[in-house]
């Protein structure tokens, strides 16, 4: 399936960037800007039920990814600088990040576990069931959100297809990466909805870098939006100590 895509920038290196579930590529507006800034191209996808992209008879993990390297293919002159998801996306750019190789790989919050028992039904329950919020109740849930932050959840939230949820009937698909395909951060809630003390381990163990910015909810990069710039900066700034510094820029203030 062909997804649709925020494509802008026009750095020579590029940054694929993969939303989570009842998002889309709107999400990322300020990482975005500062991506630009920082010399990428970014390719921003709306995976398939989310956004301007096509509605799918059925959903999984498996074929958002495969719909996601169908869609970019043609777009890349080769491996990708970074693949970056969030949650859902998280999962979906791990999958992802096996086939296009990408010179480095970014995960928030990433769905790569599900709570078990009475916790994880109740889960499936509120997502299948739960009314799209209010404004209000969206602003009581995430009050370190910036009011544009808060406008674009409302409209992914209006444009999202609620079948997507039953992708996740089957909760073995929410595993880690079976391999390191390539440097990788993961970046943590403080008190992350999926991620536990156990995964986090073992992700460890596997080669990855893990960092927790403390008091933050699963959405990090809105929660705090310049710690999670810094950590990710940062964190690319080690990996190529003999690349120049990155301009500096202004764009962290709350939008």
């Amino acid at each position: 399936m062909q997804l649709a895509v925020h494509e802008s920038g026009g750095g020579a290196r590029t940054a694929v960037l993969i939303h989570g579930i009842m998002s889309d590529s709107r999400a990322w507006h300020r990482v975005t800007a500062e991506l630009e800034a920082q010399g990428f191209r970014v390719l921003a996808v709306d995976l398939a039920g989310h956004g301007r992209s096509p509605r799918a008879v059925r959903y999984s993990p498996a074929a958002w990814a495969s719909d996601v390297v169908e869609t970019l293919e043609p777009l890349l002159d080769g491996p990708p600088d970074i693949v970056m998801g969030h949650s859902l996306g998280g999962l979906v750019a791990s999958i992802v990040a096996d086939r296009l190789a990408p010179r480095a790989a970014i995960y928030i919050d990433p769905a790569f576990s599900f709570p078990k028992g009475v916790k994880g039904w109740a889960f499936k329950a509120f997502f299948a069931v739960a009314p799209r919020p209010r404004r209000s109740a969206l602003v009581r849930m995430n009050p370190k959100w910036s009011a544009v932050d808060v406008d674009i959840e409302l409209a992914t939230l209006r444009d999202w297809d609620k079948r997507t949820i039953l992708a996740f009937t089957d909760t073995r698909p929410l595993v880690p990466p079976a391999r390191l395909v390539a440097p990788t951060l993961v970046v943590l809630a403080e008190k992350s909805l999926l991620i536990t003390s156990k995964v986090a381990r073992q992700l460890r163990r596997q080669g990855m870098t893990v960092e927790t910015l403390q008091g933050t909810g699963h959405t990090v990069f809105r929660d705090d939006h310049a710690g999670f710039m810094d950590a990710v900066l940062g964190w690319l700034r080690e990996l190529a100590p003999t690349t120049p510094e990155p301009v500096a820029v202004g764009v962290r203030s709350a939008a």
